[in-house]
């Protein structure tokens, strides 16, 4: 569904160019949940918004569906790609319902009204990740989680066949975080959709995903399923240490005390 091809992310300022990461080479597969996993401030949003176009590459390319993303427009990107970052849950003003609702705008426009499907589509959406309930409520009168989850039923009301996140379980409490991603588990199968997104939360990761982008500090990526990177120690590499101890077989992170 996405082909990265030497892809070089980054900013340009002032004629000057800072490179956040470098020749990634990765695929996004229709029908597959795949993590982003990594430390903290290597690059893993940048990567993000520039496959969803919020910002330029530096360099390679980017294929979606066939075609490079320069060729597509605006409006053809909204039908293709919903994306849930962090900073979204900063709308006021607006109902949960009007949130999600939201997410029919590459189908009704801009000032469109919502026809019955519409609303159908958005209140399905709501009580699939469990929000329904505060359909009424303020978007800013809601919690951290109860806001990221209403995001994510915006982001599926989209109906697009690839859905980006940025931390989708953040603000979650676990039995909620193993929902939302047994949720984006069903949704990348039962679907068909290409779900890419990052987390800190790598035993789950690794545990539901289908793949895994394993991020280095240089804005390296390795890509491979769960028990590749288990098996040939990359995640043991990539993710270590004092006092913690790594679990090939189950997967998993023990702390040793």
């Amino acid at each position: 569904m996405i082909e990265l091809r030497n892809l070089v992310t980054g900013y340009r300022s002032g004629g000057r160019e800072k490179i956040v990461s470098r020749g990634v080479n990765a695929t996004l597969g229709k029908g597959e949940l795949t993590c982003l996993i990594g430390p903290n401030g290597i690059g893993k949003s940048t990567l993000l918004r520039t496959l969803a176009s919020f910002q330029p590459m530096l360099e390679g390319e980017i294929i979606i569906g066939g075609r490079p993303a320069s060729q597509l427009t605006s409006a053809e990107m909204s039908r293709l790609i919903s994306v849930v970052l962090t900073n979204n849950t900063s709308i006021c003003n607006l109902s949960a319902f009007d949130v999600v609702a939201m997410g029919r705008m590459p189908y009704t426009g801009f000032w469109g009204r919502l026809k019955p499907k519409d609303r159908h589509i958005v209140n399905e959406c709501m009580g699939l990740v469990g929000v329904q309930h505060l359909a009424e409520q303020m978007i800013d009168t809601l919690s951290d989680g109860e806001r990221q989850k209403t995001m994510i039923a915006k982001a599926i009301a989209q109906q697009t066949p690839v859905i980006l996140l940025d931390e989708p379980t953040a603000f979650l409490f676990y039995p909620n975080k193993v929902a939302v991603m047994m949720l984006l588990r069903r949704l990348a199968h039962g679907q068909g959709k290409a779900i890419l997104l990052s987390i800190h939360d790598i035993d789950l990761a690794l545990q539901v995903a289908d793949k895994v982008w394993l991020m280095d500090e240089k804005g390296n990526i390795t890509v491979g399923t769960p028990a590749e990177l288990c098996s040939n120690g990359m995640i043991t590499e990539r993710i270590k240490g004092d006092g913690i101890q790594f679990d090939a077989e189950n997967r998993s992170f023990h702390v040793k005390v």
